[in-house]
């Protein structure tokens, strides 16, 4: 068997499938588990999962980008194409863990596994740029660290390979086990043991043994006690141990840690010997992140000055993608800080997720240490280029350069990063979506600040990641057949617009929906072909809804009578949504209008009810669930007699956000997913189970000592009767951060430490009381994150949620980060 290459034979002989196999010559090289994530289809063998969607509802989609091999576990699709090899198994996740070992097993080379809750990719990207040098490096792309992310990255293993890297995560007991067979490591890394995952495991010591599991064979494990308590060090796996710590004895015991401007200057004793260190990083997670990798490096035999060396010549990671505003009407995707095949994959993935501008362009460095001869590897660039539909590329340094004639695409090419930047003028952008990719060594954050708009020191960051995996957490809820409608109305609730929709359009949610017709018309603007709720159509909107196909909610005879008034008589079912009042009594149908809404309905072939909906008042709250249910049965009831009046069926949906987490009788055809995606849910016990995603962030100004008795601000309402220190921050209610979080009432996050208000809110900055606190102009400030949530500001000034994210202003830049 090759070493790189499968026959699709090989794989029903490994997972012993029940196999057919009308294309036995096709050699598979890649393994897919998203039909729309594909780089080399003819090599390409897709796994239908089960799991929040399942698997085999995108074998079609598969198929019609050029998928030809097939693993199935249900048998109703074993021969759904004629020319395709289908691999029918039991549980297909399995499956594709079951091929990774086997080709793990190929390889006798030494692999470097990590795990913990805390630090596991920047350990490992931290140590590839430690290793690197003596190690031709595979490694896990960004964070696949899970059941199917680790098989994933294991199946890169290649021959020309010396070292793997991986890092494995786990989310409840029984899972490492797995994990470990995947990955066999010969050496561990423990890294920090925090309270991620924590819900998953009954205690922290099972949740600890649980991790060790993944170093039981391991001939090095590289650990600290003060993570391990409780366990004899007899029990920890390892045939050799080495620890660090900050205060007890161990192999490299740290004595002294002194931040010195952005770097950090560490002392220990190591072997009866003072060592020491220079880590260009001053943050607490960043230093232990570098004492872990500074242990690592003396484990494997590196001498201290050697380590110190190369560990004073670390570059920070960006972990995610991030998606801005850039000139001339463009977007920038900045993704610098690795620069390789797999991960190059994935971010030209997400550039594709992106559809608000016509023109898709990738600006690419040299890919340097990738093992594969440069026109083996720029050739497999050009076809991946090609395979993504890129527009546009601007490659920089000799060897892409050299290269350029494998590019059938509008490109231009620059010896470096500075020939780039001195022809900047006559390189011209305009209305296209940019993609900035490039090695380390290129520095392209110079190029990220040239076609980036200035940035408001003021940032609301989004995490796409975290509203993606909202979306699942409700999806999980859901009945089979459920359809979801996001609500991304109010500029989706303070996150943005195409932004925020182009995910759920990629995530395949079945309805948008807007309040107003002018917020539907931006996001067909930007790209999202989907179907589009107006919950408040005007007349004089009706234009802009039917020439951008827009569906109007129909909530009165009025509003019915109108549209069909505007309607020519050519329109034939255009589709409408009926709001039905069931309580809350603000827009809908009554009971006794049904039967005149039937008989319009009935008269007419211009419109085509799509959906019909109420609005549930209270499904937050424990006291009005006897209400719930009075809405519920009375939609019910609603409903059905418009469903008996009318020859066709429709949709029926009630429930909202918090309807779906304790109603789950009221989920009928669809569901309104509102808040809940960007991470609160009153209906939950303190949004268990949901991600942070909006994080809102300021900077300090400039630092001022107030003597006692001097007071701050407007109306010399803010009084320090013992003095102190000032620190005037960037925000104020121009932003929305309102008037009412002044004199104390709000509070944030400086360094950590929650600190209070002082004086009246200002337009465009706040004070702060951070006396006692080491602080410097230019320092960031938390206004809320997931330690000091969006449900404490809102209870601060006695408001919900939902005022704190709509009333952040459009002034405030709007940051998306994708991993």
């Amino acid at each position: 068997m090759s070493s790189t290459t499968y026959t699709i034979d090989h794989f029903a002989e490994i997972l012993h499938a029940k196999a057919f196999i009308p294309q036995p010559e096709l050699i598979v090289t890649r393994l897919v588990i998203d039909s729309r994530t594909v780089i080399d289809p003819e090599s390409s063998l897709f796994f239908a999962l089960q799991a929040k969607r399942d698997g085999h509802e995108y074998l079609k989609e598969a198929y019609a980008n050029g998928i030809r091999c097939f693993v199935i576990s249900n048998e109703q699709y074993f021969n759904i194409f004629p020319d395709a090899n289908m691999l029918l198994v039991e549980n297909v996740g399995l499956a594709l863990q079951t091929l990774a070992i086997a080709h793990r097993n190929q390889y006798d080379l030494k692999v470097l596994a990590i795990t913990g809750s805390n630090g596991k990719t920047i350990v490992k990207e931290w140590l590839y740029q430690l290793l690197a040098a003596d190690y031709n490096i595979i490694r896990s792309p960004k964070s696949f660290n899970s059941q199917i992310g680790v098989p994933l990255s294991v199946w890169n293993i290649r021959e020309e390979h010396t070292l793997g890297i991986f890092e494995a995560g786990i989310s409840k007991e029984n899972e490492m086990e797995a994990l470990q067979r995947i990955i066999q490591p010969t050496i561990g890394v423990l890294t920090n043991i925090g309270e991620a995952h924590a819900e998953g495991f009954p205690s922290q010591k099972v949740k600890l043994l649980e991790k060790l599991k993944l170093f039981k064979a391991a001939e090095l494990f590289i650990y600290s006690p003060e993570y391990t308590s409780g366990i004899p060090i007899q029990e920890l796996p390892g045939q050799r141990k080495f620890s660090w710590s900050l205060s007890q004895k161990a192999d490299l015991q740290i004595s002294f840690v002194e931040p010195i401007e952005d770097k950090t200057y560490i002392r220990a004793l190591y072997k009866a010997a003072e060592i020491e260190c220079l880590i260009p990083f001053s943050d607490r997670a960043s230093v232990e992140n570098g004492i872990i990798c500074w242990a690592t490096l003396l484990s494997m035999g590196y001498t201290p000055e050697e380590a110190d060396a190369r560990l004073e010549r670390l570059n920070r990671v960006g972990m995610r993608l991030e998606l801005k505003n850039g000139i001339n009407q463009c977007s920038v995707i900045d993704d610098s800080y690795i620069a390789d095949i797999p991960s190059l994959a994935i971010a030209l993935d997400f550039l594709n997720l992106q559809n608000q501008h016509p023109k898709k362009t990738l600006i690419l460095s040299d890919l340097h240490e990738t093992g594969k001869k440069e026109s083996l590897l720029y050739k497999e660039i050009a076809d991946l280029l090609k395979q993504k539909n890129l527009q546009r590329l601007i490659g920089i340094g000799p060897n892409i350069s050299s290269m350029a004639s494998l590019f059938d695409l509008e490109a231009s090419f620059f010896e470096s990063t500075q020939d780039f930047i001195d022809h900047f003028p006559a390189v011209h952008f305009y209305d296209e979506t940019i993609l900035v990719k490039g090695a380390r060594k290129f520095e392209f954050e110079r190029i990220s600040k040239l076609i980036a708009q200035k940035v408001h020191d003021t940032v609301l960051e989004i995490d796409l990641n975290g509203l993606a995996g909202n979306l699942q957490f409700y999806r999980s809820k859901l009945q089979p057949g459920v359809k979801i409608m996001a609500m991304v109305k109010a500029f989706s609730y303070g996150s943005g617009s195409f932004e925020i929709a182009n995910v759920l359009q990629y995530h395949k949610v079945d309805y948008l929906a807007v309040a107003y017709t002018d917020e539907g018309v931006a996001l067909r603007k930007g790209g999202i072909t989907m179907p589009i709720m107006v919950m408040s159509p005007e007349p004089s909107a009706f234009d802009a809804i039917v020439k951008y196909k827009l569906e109007p909610e129909i909530y009165n005879l009025d509003i019915l009578n109108s549209f069909l008034s505007f309607l020519h008589f050519e329109i034939r079912d255009y589709p409408v949504h009926l709001k039905i009042d069931t309580g809350m009594h603000r827009l809908g149908f009554e009971e006794n209008e049904v039967d005149e809404l039937l008989q319009i309905l009935q008269g007419t072939k211009k419109l085509k009810v799509a959906s019909a909906f109420s609005h549930l008042v209270g499904s937050d709250e424990i006291q009005h669930d006897e209400f719930t249910k009075h809405q519920i049965e009375r939609f019910k009831s609603m409903a059905q007699q418009i469903a008996e009046g009318l020859d066709y069926k429709f949709i029926w949906h009630i429930s909202n956000t918090s309807g779906i987490s304790r109603h789950p009788e009221a989920q009928f055809d669809m569901v309104r997913l509102g808040i809940g995606l960007y991470g609160h849910d009153s209906g939950l016990n303190h949004n268990k189970g949901l991600q942070t995603v909006a994080v809102l962030k300021t900077t300090i100004t400039q630092v001022k000592k107030l003597k006692p008795n001097e007071t701050v601000g407007y109306g010399r309402q803010g009084l320090l009767p013992d003095g102190g220190t000032i620190a005037t921050v960037k925000i104020g209610y121009a932003d929305g951060y309102t008037r009412r979080f002044g004199n104390g009432v709000g509070k944030m996050l400086v360094n950590g430490q929650l600190v209070p208000t002082v004086g009246v809110i200002c337009m465009d900055m706040c004070m702060l009381d951070v006396t006692g606190l080491d602080v410097k102009t230019g320092d960031e400030v938390i206004v809320f994150n997931g330690k000091l949530t969006v449900a404490m500001l809102a209870e601060q000034i006695g408001t919900i949620p939902y005022e704190i994210l709509t009333n952040i202003s459009q002034r405030v830049k709007r940051i998306y980060f994708y991993e």
